[in-house]
């Protein structure tokens, strides 16, 4: 065994019997520390790379860190059992699913996603022509009471089918797809990096395995025409405003043979001139006079479901609420409802007569501390202010 051979714990930052989730994990971080690719400014980063890289492949192993753990280097070396002496060391090559999927990991880090690890010899994965359709949005307004009752609507929004003349193929009719030759139809060519190869997405075919050099005339080879499309979308009882409804399949038409994308259809709820909405209640301020909420009095409030009377008993304040039950919002995707607030305003008059006015006098004159209890606390409250 050479002396210059680190130990592989150590390489890793380990302490000797890690678990196999902590091993994965040192070498990852260093992986992704230390890739040439990615590391541009260490000289030694390469050297510090295939040194964990190697440190790894073995204590991954359980049956190669049961040797290493046992003999050291010596025990991972082919010749072990035969006789060792010189260098020694390491020399064997990768194996192991689990050391390809840390390696599909850190690249998906270093590159972004979509490449993966594998031998040079190529992949007999392909990639398919079919694509899902795109997702279409559609911003619909709705009255207040569309909202609370639910209803149907009819909108035209600009999409795309599915071609009729290439059954959406994108290839002319009689016409063929032709392997790429770049890739030989895999949808991915390798790049070396040193002793493992990486996989990315084909440039001249783009992935698709196939290029298309007799396009459909009547869609040009995207397997898709544009149209403009009628669509019924059912509002919900009880939808508020900013919510979105989702309408599988009525996005735009997939690309050689795929599914449709979705439409997803987003609600904005118009106000209202006189009820606002409170979850699932609606609220509503109703104006009376100081005579009908002095001597009480019955009025008519307006609802959704048409006008219903209402006491108002003798000396209710203003702002006092009183709740009409199942006269507000549907809750959505059940058949309960909320309520609706009436919330009164005592209005003072702003123009009277000198008759009114007279009249007020006297009726003030005859008030005592008993007909506004409130005021009469507020007084004793703020004696001490006004002495």
């Amino acid at each position: 065994m050479s002396a210059e051979k680190r130990d592989y714990y150590e390489i890793l930052g380990l302490s000797k019997g890690a678990a196999a989730n902590e091993v994965k994990k040192a070498y990852r971080k260093l992986a992704l520390k230390y890739h040439p690719d990615r590391n541009t400014t260490d000289k030694d980063a390469e050297h510090k790379f295939k040194e964990a890289t190697e440190a790894y492949e073995v204590l991954s192993d359980s049956s190669k860190k049961a040797k290493y753990d046992q003999f050291g280097h010596a025990g991972v070396n082919p010749n072990f059992g035969q006789g060792f002496g010189g260098s020694g060391g390491y020399t064997g090559g990768f194996s192991g699913g689990d050391f390809n999927d840390v390696f599909g990991d850190i690249f998906g880090d270093l590159f972004g996603g979509g490449g993966s690890f594998g031998a040079s010899s190529g992949s007999t994965r392909r990639s398919s022509s079919a694509r899902r359709g795109r997702d279409a949005e559609f911003t619909m307004a709705v009255d207040f009471e569309e909202a609370v009752f639910g209803t149907e609507k009819q909108i035209n929004i600009p999409s795309s089918k599915s071609c009729t003349e290439c059954k959406g193929t994108g290839v002319a009719s009689g016409a063929k797809l032709e392997t790429c030759p770049t890739c030989k139809g895999s949808g991915e060519v390798y790049v070396r990096q040193g002793f493992f190869s990486m996989s990315r997405p084909c440039t001249s075919c783009g992935g698709k395995g196939s290029i298309n050099k007799n396009p459909c005339k009547t869609c040009k080879g995207a397997g898709v025409i544009k149209i403009t499309k009628k669509v019924v979308v059912k509002i919900p009882a009880g939808i508020d405003d900013g919510q979105t409804l989702k309408l599988s399949g009525e996005g735009e038409a997939g690309g050689g043979g795929g599914p449709s994308g979705d439409l997803y259809v987003h609600i904005s709820v118009r106000k209202h001139d006189f009820f606002y909405r409170k979850g699932t209640d609606i609220i509503c301020e109703i104006p009376v006079t100081f005579v009908q909420a002095t001597l009480g009095a019955e009025v008519k409030i307006p609802t959704l479901d048409g006008v219903v009377k209402m006491k108002i008993p003798a000396g209710t304040q203003s702002a006092k609420t009183f709740r009409l039950a199942g006269k507000g919002v549907y809750r959505l995707g059940g058949y309960s409802r909320g309520d609706q607030l009436v919330h009164l305003v005592v209005e003072t008059p702003s123009k009277i007569s000198r008759e009114q006015t007279d009249l007020l006098k006297k009726y003030e004159a005859l008030n005592t501390d008993s007909a506004y209890p409130n005021l009469s606390k507020y007084k004793e409250k703020t004696k001490r202010f006004f002495r």
